[in-house]
């Protein structure tokens, strides 16, 4: 039976060592956001970056999604490919996602990287905000949006061609799954304990000029994950992985080689 998400699974073998790479993308994007992770980790180790639901070439499921709706089909696709431990990465919305595996399934995940995101849960008026946005999109389509946020999403001075990538995959989402995704995010859990328990290595990275998740969100997570590496990418926004590909590469990198002698381990000595 075919899987429910449409995904890219590239590169396998070449060391058998190394543990396979899940990238998890952002909203309102799709699993190409990470074209530079997986032509630079790819060679080495299986990478798999899937199109979430109502995302990308994903079906698109209206209503509410909740981010464990999410986490399920993630785990659910790694089944379908025979993935049991792995490395898990996530940006913004997918940095949540990523902390809600880690809370469903933590005995899967060897490490764990989370990029312009935040762990708290949604206050009130964020509730609402979210609702309205979820309502907008839906009235009038992704194009007015993405026009508005799409240099907070990459610095001003980014690059004309990372910049019409974003305007691109932003326009390109389904309206009904952006809505879904939005509602459900409204009423996501707070993982800040969650993070304290984290028993796996974790690599939090950060734009320096992300206006989202600014680089004290980042600290945080740092400070509550017991064995974690803080990178602030100069020169950044929103997306340091599009943005600024050679350094967040060169972070996650370090990261990778730290991780792929402890498969097998059943997290660290706290």
């Amino acid at each position: 039976m075919a899987p429910f998400l449409a995904y890219e699974d590239k590169g396998g073998a070449a060391d058998v060592a190394a543990l396979p790479l899940v990238l998890i993308h952002g909203h309102p994007f799709d699993h190409t956001m990470w074209t530079p992770q997986i032509a630079a980790f790819s060679s080495r180790r299986r990478v798999i970056a899937p199109d979430l639901r109502g995302y990308g070439a994903s079906p698109v499921v209206p209503g509410v999604t909740p981010l464990a709706t999410f986490a399920e089909d993630i785990a659910a696709l790694l089944d379908h490919l025979g993935v049991d431990r792995f490395i898990l990465a996530g940006l913004s919305m997918g940095g949540q996602i990523a902390m809600e595996c880690y809370r469903l399934f933590p005995e899967r995940i060897r490490g764990l990287v989370l990029a312009d995101t935040f762990p708290s849960a949604e206050t009130p008026e964020g509730r609402k905000a979210r609702a309205a946005m979820a309502d907008r999109l839906l009235r009038e389509g992704m194009a007015g949006y993405a026009d508005e946020v799409l240099y907070k999403m990459v610095a001003p001075y980014a690059d004309a061609e990372v910049a019409a990538h974003v305007h691109r995959m932003m326009t390109a989402t389904p309206p009904e799954g952006a809505a879904a995704a939005l509602r459900g995010r409204a009423e996501r859990p707070d993982y800040r304990d969650l993070l304290t328990r984290v028993t796996v290595p974790a690599l939090v990275v950060v734009g320096a000029d992300d206006a989202y998740t600014p680089v004290p969100d980042a600290e945080a997570m740092h400070a509550a994950l017991p064995h974690s590496t803080l990178s602030v990418i100069a020169a950044a926004a929103h997306l340091p992985n599009l943005e600024r590909p050679k350094e967040f590469n060169a972070a996650l990198a370090d990261f990778l080689d730290g991780l792929d002698g402890l498969d097998g381990l059943d997290g660290l000595d706290l």
